[in-house]
């Protein structure tokens, strides 16, 4: 049985794959700022919805529906490079998470699966890539989330594993060369209380951590 739902953030904006009766559980009405739309099975149309988001910020949200959420989301994905990257949410022991600034906003430790790697072998190598961490517990799979970016005349999208991990030890260097300013230890709920500047779908990983 597939998915019932997929939420893809292009720009910033998310954008729901899902079925007549998934739509109707998110409860989005369309107006000026919203499109929700059923799936005629043409590509073009999904070209169409994600030039919109590329290009305007005032959307606030897109849903897209069909009975074959499946087909759908194999159309969708055809129209771009896909990628896979691994990233944690890692804590220490004294249940705190770890952060990072990088390129204007908060972030957590990601990056590409190499050829040969699984998602978890990936996940625990660019923590400590990024972070400079050594002893790490890796923990279960959290959730799956999903992005677009442009690289050059190419449309990627990232699906990226991400998993629960404690660190031992709580030292950290930044990976410069990966532009990483500053790495932080937070209590996650106060943290996002302060309104920092945080990728949505970070934030959602966050929050997916907080509730489990």
């Amino acid at each position: 049985m597939g998915q019932q739902k997929y939420k893809i953030y292009i720009n910033g904006t998310p954008l729901f794959l899902t079925s007549t009766s998934g739509a109707k559980e998110l409860g989005v009405q369309a107006g000026k700022t919203t499109y929700v739309a059923p799936y005629p099975g043409k590509k073009k149309m999904l070209k169409q919805y994600v030039d919109l988001l590329e290009k305007n910020r005032e959307i606030k949200t897109v849903v897209l529906y069909s009975e074959k959420v499946e087909d759908l989301w194999a159309d969708f994905q055809a129209c771009f490079t896909v990628l896979e990257a691994a990233g944690g949410l890692v804590r220490n022991k004294n249940n705190e998470l770890l952060v990072f600034y990088r390129r204007g906003s908060w972030d957590m430790p990601k990056g590409k699966i190499d050829p040969g790697e699984t998602p978890e072998q990936a996940a625990i190598r660019e923590v400590q890539e990024e972070t400079g961490l050594s002893q790490l517990t890796l923990g279960p799979f959290l959730v799956h989330t999903f992005h677009t970016y442009r690289q050059k005349n190419d449309r990627i999208l990232k699906k990226t594993w991400w998993y629960r991990m404690v660190a031992e030890d709580t030292g950290v260097v930044p990976q410069t060369e990966e532009d990483i300013e500053e790495i932080r230890w937070v209590n996650p709920a106060s943290w996002l209380q302060g309104d920092p500047v945080v990728y949505p779908n970070i934030r959602e990983v966050i929050l997916r951590g907080m509730a489990e």
